[in-house]
């Protein structure tokens, strides 16, 4: 697998997958790049993570707009990332009339990231008096 990888990824849940991941790196050819990321994000702290920013879209206008959980969602990761002292970029929009934020996707998060940003919501959801309800299960 691979001379022709191209992309790849193992999770190394057990031994098995380790033995794979050496004997692939042993294999692969000079310039190739490995990346290693921490435990992915879990799906109970995925269910906390929509119930707490569905909470803040219900309770919670910001600036005088009422924002929706992905809003919310983007508000609240610009956070992660300036507590974390990673640059944010921004870039004009399409046509001129604001910007886009560049950077982190919350799938992307390792757990303790997604810890980190749940603990970001929750302290600011308290600063302003939110009420949080309980995860129901799959996430929106």
């Amino acid at each position: 697998m691979v001379a022709d990888m191209g992309r790849a990824l193992l999770v190394l849940a057990n031994e098995h997958f380790r033995q794979k991941a050496i004997d692939w790196i042993r294999r692969a050819p000079v310039d190739t790049r490995v990346e290693f990321k921490g435990p992915k994000r879990t799906t109970p702290q995925n269910d906390r993570m929509w119930a707490m920013l569905t909470d803040l879209s219900l309770q919670l206008a910001w600036y005088g707009q009422q924002l929706t959980p992905e809003d919310w969602k983007l508000v609240m990761l610009d956070a992660l990332r300036r507590e974390k002292s990673e640059q944010v970029r921004m870039v004009p929009n399409t046509d001129g009339s604001g910007f886009v934020p560049l950077g982190t996707s919350s799938s992307d998060l390792s757990k303790d990231e997604m810890t980190d940003l749940i603990e970001i919501i929750f302290a600011f959801g308290a600063q302003n008096g939110v009420e949080w309800s309980e995860p129901k299960g799959k996430a929106a």
